[in-house]
C-alpha cells in the first residue's frame, strides 16, 4: 500500500494535477509507481529478441516494426530482417525493392521506405551510428516522438518518455482521464515524463509497454495481476471498461475495385508498380481501378486498363473477390482474368510495368490483398 508523503508542502496546481484527469498523481507518489512497476517487470517481463541486444540498429528496427503491429506478428519478420540486413550499412546499400520484399505482408509500407531512407541518412550524417539523442532521432524519416523515446531509452538507457497506444491506455485508466487520449496528449506526455524512472528508463519504459500489452489490455484487463491496482482510478471505481474513453467513429468508406489479371499470348501476366509516394508506394500490383456508379465490373476493368496502361483487353472469367481493410477505408477487389488485345503498354498512372511469368510473381513485393490473388492463380 502506498505510504503518504511525510511533511510534504502543498504542491502548486500546475505541478500536482492536470486539467483532464480525475485523480492527479502527486509527485511524492512517483517513486511508488516506479518501484512497484519495476518489481513486477522483473518477475513478469516478456523475453523478446530485441531486449537481448544492446545494438541500437536492431532496437531501432524493432521499434519501427512494432508501430501499429502486434509482437507476435513482428517476431518472424524481425528475425528474418536482422539476418538479411544485419547492419545500418547493409540496409542503406540495399535496393528499395529488396527492402519492400522483405517487408511484404507486414503492412504500413511507408515504414519500410522510411527505414531505407533513414539508414542512408544515418550513414551520411551520423557516420553509420544510430543517433543517441531524441532530437537527432526525430530528424530521421519515420521517427516521431514516442519512437525516438523508445529507441533512446532501450538502446542508450536515456531518460526519454514514450507514449504508444499501450501507454496511453494504462495512463488513462490510472488517472481517470476525462476525455479520449487524443484530446489530452499534452497531459499524457507530461504524465509519462513525470513517472519515468530516471535511473532505470530502459526497464521502466519496457515495463510500461508490457503492462499495457499483457495486463492492462483493451478488454477485460487482468487487474489482480497489476502492480498498480491500488494506485489506479479505474480499478478503484470499477471503470476499467469505460476507460480510456473513445472517439465517436464514422463508418469507413467502402470502395469497390475492378482488378485485371492480364495475360499475353506468351503466358505472361502484366503487373505495375505503384508510385513511390502514397499508399503502398513502390509495391507491385495487378492493375485496375474504382468501379463508378452504374458501371459493371467488366466495363470498369476495360476502362481503367485503357486509361492507366493504354491497352485494350477482353475481360474474361471472374477469378476471386478479396475484401481488405486499411486504416481509413475498406476495399473489395473483384478480380477477372483478361486477355491482352492490342496497344503498347505505358506506365500512365504508375511508375513501371512489366510482363512476368506466373512463377516470377514471388520475386516482387505485393500488398497483402494482392497476395490472395497470387494464391488464387496458383490454385487455378
Amino acid at each position: 500500500m502506498l505510504n503518504p508523503c511525510q511533511n510534504s508542502q502543498k504542491i502548486p496546481a500546475s505541478q500536482s494535477s492536470y486539467p483532464c484527469v480525475s485523480r492527479p498523481i502527486d509527485p511524492c507518489e512517483h517513486q511508488e509507481y516506479r518501484r512497484t512497476l519495476l518489481i513486477w517487470y522483473g518477475r513478469n517481463g516478456r523475453t523478446l529478441p530485441w531486449r537481448q541486444t544492446q545494438d541500437p540498429y536492431a532496437i531501432w528496427i524493432s521499434e519501427i516494426m512494432l508501430q501499429q503491429t502486434q509482437v507476435k506478428t513482428v517476431l518472424p519478420y524481425y528475425q528474418t530482417w536482422i539476418r538479411r540486413f544485419p547492419t545500418v550499412q547493409s540496409l542503406a546499400q540495399a535496393n528499395l525493392q529488396t527492402v519492400l520484399k522483405a517487408w511484404e505482408g507486414l503492412g504500413y509500407y511507408a515504414r519500410a521506405r522510411h527505414l531505407h531512407r533513414a539508414a542512408q541518412v544515418i550513414c551520411d550524417r551520423f557516420q553509420g551510428q544510430v543517433p543517441l539523442t531524441t532530437s537527432d532521432l526525430e530528424s530521421l524519416p519515420g521517427i516521431g516522438r514516442t519512437t525516438a523515446g523508445g529507441i533512446a531509452s532501450a538502446a542508450y538507457n536515456q531518460p526519454a518518455a514514450i507514449l504508444d497506444g499501450n501507454v496511453k491506455r494504462v495512463l488513462a485508466r490510472v488517472v481517470g482521464l476525462k476525455v479520449p487520449p487524443s484530446r489530452a496528449l499534452k497531459d499524457l506526455w507530461s504524465l509519462s515524463e513525470d513517472l519515468l524512472d530516471p535511473e532505470h528508463p530502459r526497464d521502466f519504459n519496457q515495463a510500461l509497454m508490457d503492462l499495457g500489452a499483457t495486463v492492462c489490455t483493451p478488454r477485460r484487463p487482468d487487474c489482480h495481476r497489476c502492480p498498480w491496482v491500488e494506485l489506479c482510478f479505474a480499478s478503484m471505481h470499477q471503470q476499467q471498461a469505460d476507460l480510456p474513453m473513445t472517439e465517436e467513429r464514422t463508418p469507413l468508406p467502402h470502395k469497390h475495385i475492378g482488378v485485371a489479371v492480364i495475360w499475353n499470348p506468351q503466358g505472361q501476366i502484366l503487373i505495375d508498380r505503384r508510385p513511390a509516394a502514397g499508399l503502398l508506394g513502390g509495391l507491385w500490383e495487378f492493375p485496375g481501378g474504382k468501379i463508378e456508379a452504374q458501371e459493371s465490373v467488366e466495363a470498369c476493368i476495360a476502362r481503367e486498363i485503357q486509361e492507366e496502361i493504354g491497352i485494350e483487353v477482353a475481360v474474361g472469367d471472374h477469378l476471386i473477390t478479396v475484401d481488405h481493410a486499411y486504416t481509413h477505408f475498406k476495399v473489395r477487389l473483384i478480380v477477372h482474368h483478361c486477355t491482352y488485345l492490342k496497344g503498347d503498354p505505358q506506365p500512365v498512372a504508375c511508375d513501371e510495368i512489366r510482363w512476368v511469368f506466373p512463377d516470377q510473381l514471388e520475386d516482387y513485393p505485393f500488398p497483402k490483398a494482392n497476395q490472395q490473388i497470387i494464391a488464387a492463380l496458383k490454385a487455378a
